[in-house]
């Protein structure tokens, strides 16, 4: 596997980290572009990259400003479209440097969040969206921290306090939770400019959704306790557009792409990337995941 990592240009031209994982020798036949949630970042996903590289898929994941190896107020942005359009530079960035026409966004909760508002504004850019576990609606937050930062935003915009989520609801895997316990590039902070750019998001995004062109894959762990699943649920089927799939997942927690039954979910995404791609070949099941150092 061949594995870089570099910065590039935010659309404001902040120096922003990411990561590419390509086959070392077979052809590329789609990129999948990864975005992380709030306090993330693009380490986190290894096991999506592991499993799929060997498929043919080329891997990009950034770090959001403010978080990972990125600069910024861990948990800060002055406006919600700071990631946006870091999004839709990296994406310009990666079509720069690539001669490959499929191009899949997933998002992970805060990152399906971003996803999603970019997949709004900027259908033409991508084939399909992958939303999981996504931060529409009700979240693991306490409401009083809620509404600290947006009663604060337009006062005290970098406030900052821990935003209090359960991180032993994030994966089922011990071995998981204790490496996020020693991760040194997440962080658990939030600040009130982004809860209330979050929170006003979210709305429109729920005004506009009827908006979305691009074809939908939605993911949830039935037994998150961070976002919600039946507002996925009910997210989902007020979409319409045909070319849309949910499928939920009994028991998993949040993040599924390292809970117990990953190689499931990773499946699951595989399937549906070579159903809406343009793959010379077919998918090789039960996928062969390589071992990353």
């Amino acid at each position: 596997m061949n594995h870089t990592q570099s910065y590039f240009e935010g659309f404001d031209g902040l120096p922003l980290f990411y990561q590419r994982w390509f086959p070392d020798s077979s052809p590329i036949h789609e990129i999948l572009v990864v975005v992380h949630g709030l306090g993330g970042h693009s380490d986190l996903f290894k096991h999506g990259v592991r499993c799929l590289v060997p498929q043919g898929y080329g891997v990009y994941a950034l770090d959001l400003r403010g978080h990972g190896r990125s600069p910024g107020q861990r948990g800060y942005i002055q406006q919600w479209l700071e990631f946006r359009e870091d999004l839709r530079a990296f994406l310009q960035f990666i079509r720069t440097r690539e001669q490959v026409e499929t191009c899949f966004l997933w998002g992970h909760s805060m990152g399906g969040t971003i996803s999603l508002d970019y997949a709004l504004h900027y259908p033409e850019s991508l084939q399909g969206l992958i939303l999981s576990a996504p931060a529409l609606g009700q979240i693991g937050v306490p409401a009083w921290k809620l509404t600290v930062g947006q009663v604060l935003s337009r006062f005290w915009p970098r406030f900052r306090l821990k935003v209090g989520i359960d991180h032993s609801l994030s994966s089922r895997d011990l071995t998981v939770l204790a490496e996020y316990a020693t991760d040194s590039l997440r962080h658990e902070y939030g600040t009130a400019r982004l809860s209330a750019e979050f929170f006003k998001v979210v709305r429109w995004i729920d005004r506009n959704i009827d908006r979305l062109e691009v074809p939908l894959l939605l993911l949830h762990g039935d037994a998150d306790g961070i976002t919600s699943p039946q507002h996925s649920r009910s997210f989902f089927q007020s979409i319409q557009s045909v070319d849309k799939t949910y499928r939920h997942y009994p028991n998993s927690y949040h993040d599924l792409h390292a809970d117990l039954n990953y190689m499931e979910v990773i499946s699951d995404i595989a399937s549906w990337m070579a159903q809406h791609g343009r793959r010379s070949h077919p998918l090789s099941l039960p996928l062969q995941c390589l071992a990353l150092n």
